[in-house]
């Protein structure tokens, strides 16, 4: 029996793509060599892989704004796809935030001691980084401040940070070491309002960080305090349990002792931890 013409059109089409399927698997052979690699579980992650990519929001001292947001920047732009926002304040105001429940990945405080009182909201800290005290002085340093015991003339207006603030305390510490009584003329709640006073000339003198100092420019003068009198801030980072954000929040964290970061730090004035 002679062949209809649609079997013969179904036979044709069989053997086209019999002929076709052997030139296709040739000519696709290493792309599809390069999708199982990409698919397979052992290929090599890409450079840019790692912690999830994520928004973050992190807590950190008053006298790490100019440092932090330059870190900020720089990890952004190393970890495609994550954002970095960073809430500023005195370490004390940020211990009550983290108490409170703000929403918040890290946290980065100028002292131990408030860190540590917070290791229930907390996950191990590591300190990334230190700094010491300076003497800021108005423009020109009017009234010729050396050293610390000028601080105790009357004729000075003298703004500390109040005693429940990192470096409110470390003032008190030094001072009271060198059995120096100092009378300010305001407490203030965090370092850079201390500064700020000094700047605008509402004070004559404070004690701040020596990095606070770094971009005031000729607004103030910095006067060192000999190391035997003065005090060294440590700066600890953790993770915060409430953290949605974890593998995220832990990148960052560990990230602040990379190199990279360091360079950062250091560049600004701050010490190796």
């Amino acid at each position: 029996m002679s062949a209809t013409p649609n079997t013969r059109r179904i036979a044709a089409a069989a053997l086209t793509a019999a002929l076709l399927v052997p030139l296709s698997a040739c000519g696709n052979s290493g792309d599809e060599k390069k999708a199982d690699e990409a698919a397979s579980p052992s290929a090599p992650a890409p450079a840019s892989a790692g912690a999830k990519a994520a928004n973050l929001t992190v807590l950190a001292a008053s006298s790490l704004t100019d440092v932090f947001n330059t870190a900020k920047a720089a990890y952004e732009k190393s970890h495609p796809g994550t954002k970095v926002t960073v809430s500023f304040a005195g370490s004390q105001e940020l211990a009550a935030q983290v108490k409170q429940g703000a929403p918040a990945d890290a946290l980065v405080t100028a002292d131990t001691k408030t860190m540590d009182g917070l290791r229930a909201e907390t996950g191990d800290a590591t300190v990334i980084a230190k700094n010491r005290l300076v003497i800021a002085t108005g423009k020109g340093n009017p009234f010729k401040v050396d050293e610390l015991k000028d601080l105790a003339d009357s004729k000075i207006k003298v703004v500390l940070a109040a005693p429940e603030v990192p470096v409110g305390r470390y003032s008190k510490q030094i001072l009271d070491a060198q059995k120096i009584e100092v009378k300010p003329v305001s407490q203030e709640p965090n370092v850079r309002a201390v500064l700020s006073k000094v700047e605008l000339g509402e004070a004559d003198a404070g004690l701040v960080y020596k990095t606070d100092t770094v971009k005031s420019g000729d607004k103030v003068v910095a006067v060192d305090i000999p190391d035997e009198q003065n005090a060294v801030a440590s700066y600890p980072a953790a993770t915060l349990k409430q953290s949605k954000n974890a593998e995220a929040a832990a990148a960052f964290v560990a990230w602040l002792s990379s190199p990279e970061a360091q360079k950062i730090l250091q560049d600004a004035g701050f010490q190796k931890a």
